[in-house]
């Protein structure tokens, strides 16, 4: 996802060669979101604005979170937003992104569904 949305922006800026980036400490952070299971079962059933708000301000925390640890523990944050945008809380996330937050993570409610249920029916052959 990291590498798709460089690579978006790349091209958003005139550059038709696609250029992406990431950090392999994104590896980690996404691979965060396994931890995502049970509040996505937990409001599963809420209503679509509350969904997307909840992961707004989930991808946020965790965002916000691992951006500070890195920031402690190897002195900098690879994503630091402060020279891009005014509307960054300590260059960690961006408040800009908040509609394609809203969105990702209900598309990602979709894709997760979609793959239990090949899962289970791979599972029940």
């Amino acid at each position: 996802m990291e590498v798709f949305w460089t690579g978006l922006h790349s091209l958003l800026s005139g550059n038709l060669n696609l250029i992406s980036k990431t950090s392999i400490w994104m590896f980690f952070i996404y691979g965060s979101a396994i931890l995502l299971e049970p509040i996505h079962d937990k409001i599963r059933r809420k209503n679509i604005i509350l969904r997307g708000l909840a992961w707004v301000l989930l991808i946020y925390g965790i965002e916000f979170l691992s951006g500070f640890l890195l920031e402690k523990l190897i002195g900098s944050c690879p994503w630091d937003y402060r020279s891009s945008t005014r509307y960054t809380l300590k260059g960690y996330i961006r408040f800009d992104y908040f509609p394609a937050w809203f969105i990702v993570g209900l598309v990602f409610e979709k894709i997760h569904d979609l793959l239990d249920k090949r899962l289970i029916g791979l599972a029940r052959r």
